[in-house]
């Protein structure tokens, strides 16, 4: 039998629900030239009695190992792979059946060394799900910067939805940090080493984010710290942009002693936060055709930019180790 042309590789820890509905989305793409790698990450709640229900129905691989982090696992996954592309999940999306075949027409006009492709929420998601969602895609909230076709700077493929060939990964040894903007680290690396990297609007996934605010307010927490920590190792890659929840946060905090000040400037404070939070909340509308998932986008959208922020600025003074 001959290899796959693509290796998909889903670290995994603790979601055996996720990987089910990820396993079942796979099964029914209309390209079947790929295997599944599934690289446990030391889980007390294992999926391999998940993985075994799927065996006869899908070439897959399952390993555990002990806890490393996403970034060694998915390393892991590579060096168990047997195809020429090595595709990233994470193991909460559901692929739509597509996926592939707009992957290989990408592949075959713009010869991609690496790619990745947005995310969406999926129809049978959760209002707050879906919220999150898009804030997390928003120009208003991100710039747009997570696989949308209106960002600021250049595109980064994230591991939530990333490809890449084996070339690339025997020569740069893949993921360098073990968490926490790793994605980011790598996408930097790619591009400093002159391949070709590329978005596919296409080739977007169904992604779950969290089940609840306090969930995804500790994940945007990390994700700004992992943006200092990439700042670490290629100071370049901080932009003002990333330190915009910092100062939004800081703003916000402000607005409570302007009235000390003047209440004019108080005034005009609250008039922009309001003026903001409608604009988020319009956009939303628009985007997603309904309004709980709209007023859900205001208090998500506060929460992304504060946790943001307050994790940025907590590794950048060193308050966490």
């Amino acid at each position: 039998m001959s290899n796959p042309q693509y290796s998909i590789i889903i670290p995994v820890f603790n979601r055996p629900q996720e990987v089910e509905d990820l396993l079942k989305s796979l099964i029914a793409q209309e390209t079947k030239d790929f295997e599944v790698v599934i690289v446990e990450d030391g889980s007390e709640n294992r999926c391999d009695l998940v993985v075994d229900r799927y065996r006869d129905k899908i070439d897959i691989q399952y390993f555990f190992k002990p806890n490393s982090g996403p970034g060694p696992s998915r390393n892991f996954g590579f060096s168990q792979a047997k195809g020429q592309y090595f595709v990233v999940f994470d193991s909460d999306c559901i692929i739509p059946t597509g996926y592939f075949k707009a992957v290989e027409k990408s592949l075959a006009t713009n010869h991609w060394d690496a790619w990745g492709g947005p995310d969406k929420a999926h129809e049978n998601f959760t209002a707050l799900q879906r919220a999150m969602g898009y804030t997390m895609s928003s120009f208003l909230t991100t710039g747009g910067i997570r696989g949308g076709q209106k960002r600021v700077g250049w595109f980064q493929p994230r591991s939530f939805n990333m490809g890449i060939t084996r070339k690339i990964f025997e020569e740069t040894g893949g993921f360098k940090l073990s968490r926490y903007a790793e994605d980011i680290e790598f996408s930097i690396r790619m591009k400093q080493a002159g391949y070709k990297v590329g978005l596919i609007t296409e080739a977007f996934v169904y992604h779950k984010r969290r089940t609840n605010l306090k969930q995804f307010y500790q994940q945007v927490f990390n994700f700004g710290r992992g943006r200092v920590m990439v700042g670490k190792v290629h100071p370049r890659e901080v932009k003002l942009t990333h330190w915009f929840p910092t100062f939004f946060l800081a703003g916000t905090i402000s607005i409570g002693v302007t009235p000390l000040i003047s209440l004019h400037l108080f005034t005009v404070a609250v008039g922009m936060f309001v003026f903001y939070l409608l604009a988020i909340l319009i956009h939303s509308y628009r985007e997603n055709k309904d309004i709980t998932v709209a007023l859900l986008s205001v208090p998500a959208a506060l929460l992304q930019l504060w946790g943001y922020g307050a994790g940025f600025i907590s590794e950048k003074l060193g308050i966490i180790h």
